[in-house]
């Protein structure tokens, strides 16, 4: 009931926030890849709580146990289970939001759908499910790799209205991993950091834009016409908590544009067609065009914050809120991996299924 993604390689995460655990099984994975939990364990690193300064103070090692599917290192192309168990608990800190909704957040439809919610940490709707996204996208990045050479890096471009110029065909993971807010453009992350402190002490949160790119990804990927490949990569990327847009390639500023100056001009780059530009985002017609998949995901501010504000309670009268809980001032650091994860991941499925329709006869 929608905790499932995927065709091919298909995943389906669990746990709540609060729980004993949270984690995913694999299905589709294919046999002999080579992959360690240390590898799995770097990309969850990246996504744990209490990394830094300006992430949620809740202390989560994020250690994982791989359960089934991997044996002495190399997959059995069985379903592999990850596990992650949650520690640091304080479900006491939940109290008035038992009864009263946080503005902007999954309480009060939770409780119209289900008539029932995890109330402690949000349950499913907190973005420690997306530990189990994580875990797997660590291992479609190794197949991306291993098969096509497909490298996928995300960093944040823009807090509030703070913009790094980011050039998407150079910026390397050293460079994203540089500074606690994971923008490679240094002089820019130093005034993001200070904004997000300024916010955090003010009790409020900030939202901004998460670009991510996916280099040397082979020619040929996506299905026409509803599992386009932007439009799964779109699914992904908004299926994560607190996002609110997607864009890919000129995205919204493509419309300011004529189809003349927006036009990617074709050449001959030996024998393989190129495109002057990349407007496209290295999508037309929703399949790839090997050029640079460039995409943007806008997240909002994180919803739980300190700031009394105006609600209403579980018995429908008007009341205030002023959340306690251990909450991100910014999500976007800790949400370039799961990007990275959700495009990876679109990328593998895609990757496996077009090798399975067209075989031999497909050219990478």
């Amino acid at each position: 009931m929608g905790s499932t993604f995927g065709h091919l390689f298909r995943i389906t995460t669990f746990g709540e926030s609060h729980g004993g655990g949270v984690g995913v099984v694999i299905d589709g994975c294919p046999p002999q890849v080579e992959i360690s939990a240390e590898e799995i364990q770097f990309e969850l690193d990246r996504r744990r709580p209490g990394q830094s300064k300006i992430s949620t103070p809740r202390k989560e090692t994020d250690t994982c146990e791989i359960l089934s599917g991997v044996l002495n290192g190399v997959t059995l192309g069985t379903p592999i289970a990850i596990l992650v168990r949650n520690k640091d608990h304080r479900s006491q800190d939940y109290g008035d939001m038992q009864v009263k909704y946080r503005p902007s957040h999954a309480d009060a439809t939770y409780d119209a759908k289900y008539g029932i919610r995890a109330v402690a940490g949000g349950g499913r709707s907190s973005a420690r499910e997306t530990i189990g996204r994580v875990a797997a996208g660590a291992i479609a990045k190794k197949i991306l790799k291993e098969i096509a050479g497909v490298e996928v890096l995300c960093y944040v471009k823009r807090i509030k209205d703070l913009e790094a110029e980011i050039d998407d065909t150079a910026v390397t993971l050293e460079q994203i991993e540089s500074n606690i807010v994971r923008c490679p453009n240094s002089e820019m992350a130093d005034r993001m950091i200070d904004r997000i402190e300024q916010a955090r002490d003010e009790g409020d949160s900030l939202g901004g834009v998460v670009e991510c790119v996916a280099r040397s990804v082979p020619l040929g990927l996506g299905e026409p016409v509803f599992d386009k490949l932007e439009a799964d990569l779109a699914k992904a990327v908004m299926s994560l908590p607190a996002s609110k847009g997607f864009e890919i390639g000129s995205g919204f500023a493509g419309t300011l544009l004529t189809g003349s100056e927006h036009n990617d001009a074709f050449y001959m780059d030996g024998d393989r067609v190129r495109t002057v530009t990349n407007r496209s985002g290295g999508i037309q017609g929703g399949i790839s065009n090997g050029e640079n998949i460039v995409i943007r995901a806008a997240f909002k501010p994180t919803a739980t914050i300190r700031k009394e504000q105006q609600t209403v309670s579980k018995d429908g009268e008007d009341t205030t809120l002023s959340a306690k809980g251990r909450h991100d001032p910014c999500v976007l650091p800790r949400a370039v991996p799961m990007v990275e994860a959700m495009v990876a991941l679109v990328l593998c499925d895609h990757l496996l299924r077009q090798r399975a329709q067209c075989g031999e006869t497909w050219k990478e």
